[in-house]
């Protein structure tokens, strides 16, 4: 099975991009949040792949950081959740914002995504709850990999509160009441602060 993918970026046509390797293109489907992050053409680019074996063809999946990969997989393990809903979902919001969003049950936002009701958000948080915390650290494929955003203090926030043992409903419930502009010190203190308060 192919894993990842390194080589020069030859094609972009949303949402395939096709990256030479040693002589071979590989046809790759990417969710809109890495194809926006892809440098220009002729450049290298790194990719985490996700290789689908059907009787009629090959498909191959490429994404920015092995934490959008997993999540993706964990998508499509779902019934109902092929890999165009999958991308679909993670074109709409990238790996935290999704385990934000399981997190938080916030199936208004799921079912704003294409091809998503709201019975079918309402699964995504029943099945997802609890796999999503341990995939959304980022770590970017290595070599020349695509530029990563740096996490914002909310996942900070949201991180800290998962490691001191809270579960994510709690936290994602004690981040609401945490104000927008907060430090992620000032955030831990109020959304404990919060907590403490149940």
């Amino acid at each position: 099975m192919i894993g990842r993918l390194s080589g020069t970026l030859i094609e972009k046509q949303p949402p395939q991009i096709v990256l030479d390797v040693q002589g071979v293109g590989y046809e790759v489907d990417v969710p809109m949040g890495t194809f926006y992050e892809l440098p220009a053409l002729g450049a290298q680019a790194t990719l985490y792949i996700h290789q689908a074996i059907r009787e009629d063809a090959h498909l191959l999946f490429g994404f920015a950081t092995r934490s959008e990969r997993d999540t993706f997989r964990e998508l499509i393990k779902i019934s109902g959740i092929g890999p165009k809903i999958a991308l679909a979902i993670l074109s709409g919001m990238n790996a935290d914002e999704l385990a934000l969003a399981i997190a938080g049950e916030d199936t208004a936002r799921l079912a704003k995504v294409p091809g998503i009701g709201k019975k079918t958000a309402e699964r995504l948080v029943l099945e997802l709850r609890g796999k999503l915390g341990s995939l959304s650290a980022s770590v970017p494929a290595v070599g020349k990999a695509l530029p990563v955003a740096a996490p914002s203090p909310r996942q900070d926030i949201l991180h800290a509160l998962l490691a001191l043992g809270y579960n994510e409903r709690e936290a994602a419930a004690a981040l609401k009441l945490v104000p927008e502009d907060a430090g992620v010190n000032d955030g831990i203190r109020l959304a404990l602060k919060a907590l403490a308060k149940v």
